[in-house]
């Protein structure tokens, strides 16, 4: 009976598949992109920034050099070319026009959209699920259908003409709703906002201090799509604006207007109109990087 009861208990083996998922995932954490990945890539960064190279290099050749061959090399006539767009249409006003109407539709897009993600992603109320269906399904509706009736609107209210006719029905959009929604659900745990609640936070001060600081990727992301959206927007300002009031795109249309279109001209314009939204993307990068290299490490 002794030798029995102190018999030493046989010592648990590891379980082999759990070992070798663990040393799977190492492997798969230490590969490092080939060849193939960075050729990839670098094709994508060409391919990308070629149609911007392509503008400047005609607008800085003249429009007789340019139509007699096709260069590979930038000229020296862009500043001539952008003084004649400057001369050709009232370039700053456009500027200012388009700055506002982008910055103020971002601002608000971002904001509101960000408390309405919140607001469908973690509080309850009555109705919660067939609104957001109903936000979802209004993506699906066509821009072009609410032109006449919003054109009525503006107006009625005296807005005609106004950048406010432009900037008022673009406060808030779907699929910014949507978007932050999304994001907040998975970002933004439901116990973190149950302890601020607990701790004596109001819903505004949970809000600011739990749940802004957690999205500031997607946001970013969020505004820079929304700023280049407003820029690149031109059907709606075309219609609601004034000839003496435009925003860098209905300004830009006028410069191939006539029966000869000067490519360099409009190339030109093109070319200077890009300029601010390098700058938006330069500023808002480092958090659009870290907003695409968290959702692919949760997905």
């Amino acid at each position: 009976m002794a030798t029995i009861t102190d018999r030493p208990a046989p010592s648990a083996a590891p379980p082999k598949p759990a070992k070798r998922r663990r040393s799977k995932a190492v492997s798969l954490s230490e590969r490092r992109p080939g060849f193939t990945v960075y050729g990839i890539l670098i094709a994508f960064i060409l391919g990308s920034a070629f149609p911007f190279y392509w503008s400047f290099l005609v607008a800085s050749h003249d429009d007789a050099t340019f139509t007699a061959e096709a260069p590979l090399l930038p000229g020296g006539n862009f500043f001539v070319n952008a003084g004649r767009v400057l001369d050709t249409i009232p370039f700053w006003k456009a500027l200012g026009n388009s700055v506002i109407v982008s910055g103020t539709v971002t601002v608000s897009v971002v904001v509101l959209s960000t408390l309405a993600g919140f607001a469908f992603a973690k509080l309850r109320f009555k109705g919660r699920g067939p609104l957001m269906v109903f936000v979802v399904a209004t993506l699906a509706v066509p821009t072009q259908l609410g032109i006449i009736p919003l054109y009525m609107v503006m107006a009625e209210y005296g807005w005609s003409g106004t950048l406010g006719a432009v900037i008022v029905p673009n406060l808030v959009t779907a699929f910014g709703v949507f978007w932050m929604r999304q994001y907040i659900a998975d970002a933004v745990p439901d116990e973190l906002i149950e302890a601020a609640r607990m701790d004596g936070c109001s819903m505004i001060r949970t809000f600011w201090h739990v749940c802004l600081p957690a999205v500031r990727p997607a946001a970013a992301m969020l505004g820079i799509f929304t700023f280049m959206m407003s820029w690149n927007d031109f059907l709606w300002p075309l219609i609601v604006l004034n000839a003496d009031n435009p925003t860098m795109q209905v300004a830009l249309e006028k410069l191939q207007s006539g029966y000869y279109v000067d490519k360099t001209l409009v190339l030109a314009g093109t070319t200077m109109a890009t300029v601010p939204i390098l700058i938006v993307f330069l500023v808002l990068g480092r958090q659009i990087v870290a907003g695409i290299m968290q959702g692919a490490v949760k997905g």
